[in-house]
Protein backbone atom coordinates (compact mmCIF):
# COMPACT_ATOMS: atom_id res chain seq x y z
CA UNK A 1 0.00 0.00 0.00
CA UNK A 2 1.53 3.45 -1.23
CA UNK A 3 -0.01 5.56 1.14
CA UNK A 4 -0.30 2.66 4.06
CA UNK A 5 0.74 4.56 7.53
CA UNK A 6 3.98 2.44 7.80
CA UNK A 7 5.28 3.98 4.57
CA UNK A 8 4.03 7.53 5.75
CA UNK A 9 5.94 6.85 8.67
CA UNK A 10 8.95 6.06 6.78
CA UNK A 11 8.68 9.63 4.80
CA UNK A 12 8.47 11.02 7.94
CA UNK A 13 11.67 9.65 9.59
CA UNK A 14 13.35 10.13 6.23
CA UNK A 15 12.72 13.51 6.50
CA UNK A 16 13.85 13.44 9.49
CA UNK A 17 17.22 12.48 9.06
CA UNK A 18 17.49 14.67 5.91
CA UNK A 19 16.55 17.94 8.29
CA UNK A 20 19.07 16.56 11.08
CA UNK A 21 22.17 16.29 8.38
CA UNK A 22 21.30 19.51 7.06
CA UNK A 23 21.21 21.41 11.11
CA UNK A 24 24.95 19.33 11.01
CA UNK A 25 26.09 20.99 8.08
CA UNK A 26 24.52 24.28 8.75
CA UNK A 27 26.63 23.85 12.67
CA UNK A 28 29.85 22.98 10.89
CA UNK A 29 29.36 25.67 8.39
CA UNK A 30 28.86 28.13 10.83
CA UNK A 31 31.39 26.83 13.19
CA UNK A 32 34.03 26.81 10.43
CA UNK A 33 33.35 30.34 9.36
CA UNK A 34 33.58 31.48 13.05
CA UNK A 35 37.12 29.93 12.92
CA UNK A 36 37.87 31.31 9.80
CA UNK A 37 37.31 34.83 11.05
CA UNK A 38 38.60 34.61 14.28
CA UNK A 39 41.95 33.10 12.92
CA UNK A 40 42.35 36.01 10.17
CA UNK A 41 41.54 38.44 12.81
CA UNK A 42 44.06 37.26 15.13
CA UNK A 43 46.67 37.03 12.36
CA UNK A 44 46.51 40.73 11.72
CA UNK A 45 47.77 41.36 15.64
CA UNK A 46 44.87 44.13 16.33
CA UNK A 47 44.47 45.00 19.73
CA UNK A 48 42.04 47.34 21.27
CA UNK A 49 42.99 50.59 22.33
CA UNK A 50 44.75 51.68 25.52
CA UNK A 51 41.77 54.03 26.08
CA UNK A 52 38.91 51.88 25.29
CA UNK A 53 36.60 51.46 27.91
CA UNK A 54 36.84 47.68 28.47
CA UNK A 55 38.90 45.07 27.11
CA UNK A 56 41.63 47.09 27.04
CA UNK A 57 45.14 46.01 25.31
CA UNK A 58 43.18 42.77 24.67
CA UNK A 59 43.76 41.54 21.34
CA UNK A 60 40.81 41.59 18.76
CA UNK A 61 39.83 37.95 18.06
CA UNK A 62 36.10 37.91 18.18
CA UNK A 63 33.09 40.19 17.45
CA UNK A 64 33.44 42.26 20.82
CA UNK A 65 36.85 43.19 21.05
CA UNK A 66 36.19 43.90 16.81
CA UNK A 67 33.20 46.19 17.40
CA UNK A 68 35.18 47.83 20.32
CA UNK A 69 38.15 48.58 18.38
CA UNK A 70 36.22 49.85 15.96
CA UNK A 71 33.97 52.04 18.38
CA UNK A 72 37.79 53.45 19.24
CA UNK A 73 39.14 54.01 15.52
CA UNK A 74 35.61 56.89 15.29
CA UNK A 75 36.64 58.05 18.55
CA UNK A 76 40.22 58.60 17.17
CA UNK A 77 39.46 59.45 13.52
CA UNK A 78 36.75 62.31 14.73
CA UNK A 79 39.17 63.47 17.57
CA UNK A 80 42.25 63.57 15.20
CA UNK A 81 39.92 66.23 12.89
CA UNK A 82 38.11 68.11 15.11
CA UNK A 83 34.80 65.85 15.12
CA UNK A 84 34.50 66.02 11.43
CA UNK A 85 33.55 63.22 9.53
CA UNK A 86 35.59 62.44 5.87
CA UNK A 87 32.30 63.89 3.94
CA UNK A 88 32.42 67.16 5.94
CA UNK A 89 36.33 67.79 5.48
CA UNK A 90 37.40 69.54 2.25
CA UNK A 91 38.91 67.72 -0.60
CA UNK A 92 42.47 69.64 -0.28
CA UNK A 93 42.18 69.12 3.65
CA UNK A 94 45.00 66.92 4.81
CA UNK A 95 43.03 65.30 7.91
CA UNK A 96 40.83 63.65 4.83
CA UNK A 97 43.52 60.59 4.33
CA UNK A 98 42.88 60.16 8.02
CA UNK A 99 39.40 60.12 8.13
CA UNK A 100 38.67 57.63 5.13
CA UNK A 101 41.60 55.42 6.45
CA UNK A 102 39.73 55.25 9.87
CA UNK A 103 36.24 54.73 7.81
CA UNK A 104 38.19 51.90 6.08
CA UNK A 105 39.36 49.98 9.29
CA UNK A 106 36.21 50.86 11.33
CA UNK A 107 34.25 49.21 7.83
CA UNK A 108 36.70 46.21 7.91
CA UNK A 109 36.06 45.08 11.43
CA UNK A 110 32.45 45.84 11.23
CA UNK A 111 32.46 43.29 8.35
CA UNK A 112 34.34 40.81 10.63
CA UNK A 113 31.34 41.67 13.48
CA UNK A 114 28.61 40.86 10.85
CA UNK A 115 30.74 38.04 9.67
CA UNK A 116 30.63 36.48 13.11
CA UNK A 117 27.00 37.47 13.39
CA UNK A 118 26.03 35.22 10.49
CA UNK A 119 28.14 32.48 11.86
CA UNK A 120 26.29 32.51 14.73
CA UNK A 121 22.97 32.37 12.99
CA UNK A 122 23.97 29.26 10.64
CA UNK A 123 24.78 27.52 13.90
CA UNK A 124 21.53 28.51 15.95
CA UNK A 125 19.47 27.43 12.80
CA UNK A 126 21.43 24.34 12.33
CA UNK A 127 20.47 23.18 16.12
CA UNK A 128 16.99 24.04 15.55
CA UNK A 129 17.25 21.87 12.36
CA UNK A 130 19.08 19.15 14.37
CA UNK A 131 16.01 19.92 17.07
CA UNK A 132 13.19 19.32 14.26
CA UNK A 133 15.06 16.28 12.71
CA UNK A 134 15.00 14.59 15.63
CA UNK A 135 11.27 15.25 16.69
CA UNK A 136 10.50 13.98 13.20
CA UNK A 137 12.34 11.01 13.97
CA UNK A 138 10.93 10.83 16.84
CA UNK A 139 7.23 11.08 15.53
CA UNK A 140 7.62 8.36 13.16
CA UNK A 141 8.81 6.01 15.12
CA UNK A 142 5.07 5.26 17.17
CA UNK A 143 3.30 5.17 13.88
CA UNK A 144 5.86 3.32 12.17
CA UNK A 145 5.38 0.31 14.86
CA UNK A 146 1.72 0.73 15.32
CA UNK A 147 1.34 -0.06 11.61
CA UNK A 148 4.02 -2.53 11.17
CA UNK A 149 2.18 -4.49 14.41
CA UNK A 150 -1.41 -3.79 12.68
CA UNK A 151 0.38 -5.41 9.63
CA UNK A 152 0.85 -8.59 11.85
CA UNK A 153 -1.96 -8.84 13.32
CA UNK A 154 -3.92 -8.64 9.73
CA UNK A 155 -1.32 -11.19 8.50
CA UNK A 156 -2.38 -13.71 11.36
CA UNK A 157 -5.99 -13.47 10.82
Amino acid sequence: MPNSPAGSAKKVRALGLVTIILGLVFVVAGAVTWGMVSTKLAAEKITVSADAPMLAGAPVTGPIEAYIQADMINHHALEATGGKTYAELGRDDPLRQTAMTGSFLRASLFTSVIAFGVALFAVGVGVVAILIGWALRMAGAPVAQAAAASERVVATE
